[in-house]
């Protein structure tokens, strides 16, 4: 029997993204000309158009700005030649395939977001980033490091600018994990989340 207080769990896709080798989470949303490549993306995230991200994994409810890129292509500088002519030859030549050792390395440098973080306008995360719940980035930020659960970082490269919670209520709110509410739950404490101070929410909802 279906409750009606719940739409579909479906993912919504644009007609004009390209994913290949992706998860998507229950109500994720990937918008006009985003492309993703070996990406999960967990519940309620989205994406907004023209955004792109590869050999990445992304929380539950992470809001991804437009024209943003999620593990920024990287280039062999260390080779005689960082074009692709090197590692993908076989746009080029026949005979000559894919290196698969690069690939591999690229693969290997994943970058994983944690849960409720803000990826703001033409954002880029770099090769092997994590970056933790709670946490914001600004628009047209360069994040070349880890950061900080529940950090506000801006500038390129990114730095911190401040702290969204005291961290008493950081650490809280990592406890709680309230993105790991069941959907009944949520709907419970959707209200909440709109009238109650941080703290409020808390002292209800701990319990």
């Amino acid at each position: 029997m279906s409750d009606e207080r719940f739409l579909l769990d479906e993912p919504r896709i644009h007609p004009t993204a390209e994913l290949k080798g992706c998860r998507l989470g229950r109500h994720a949303v990937v918008g006009e000309r985003v492309i993703l490549r070996d990406v999960v993306l967990g519940d309620y995230s989205y994406f907004e158009r023209h955004a792109e991200a590869i050999y990445a994994d992304i929380g539950k409810f992470c809001s991804i700005a437009a024209n943003s890129r999620i593990n920024a292509l990287e280039h062999p500088i260390e080779r005689v030649t960082q074009h692709k002519i090197s590692y993908r030859p076989n746009e080029y030549f026949r005979f000559l395939g894919v290196d698969q050792a690069f690939r591999a390395r690229r693969a290997g440098k994943r970058v994983t977001i944690g849960h409720d973080v803000w990826i703001g306008h033409g954002a880029v995360i770099m090769p092997g980033v994590s970056v933790g719940n709670g946490a914001v980035i600004g628009a047209n930020a360069v994040v070349t490091r880890d950061i900080a659960a529940f950090a506000i970082v801006a500038g390129a490269p990114a730095r911190p600018i401040r702290r969204r919670f005291p961290d008493e209520i950081a650490a809280r709110l990592e406890r709680l994990a309230w993105w790991d509410f069941s959907r009944e739950k949520l709907f419970e404490a959707v209200p909440d989340m709109q009238q109650l101070s941080v703290e409020d929410f808390l002292e209800k909802w701990e319990g």
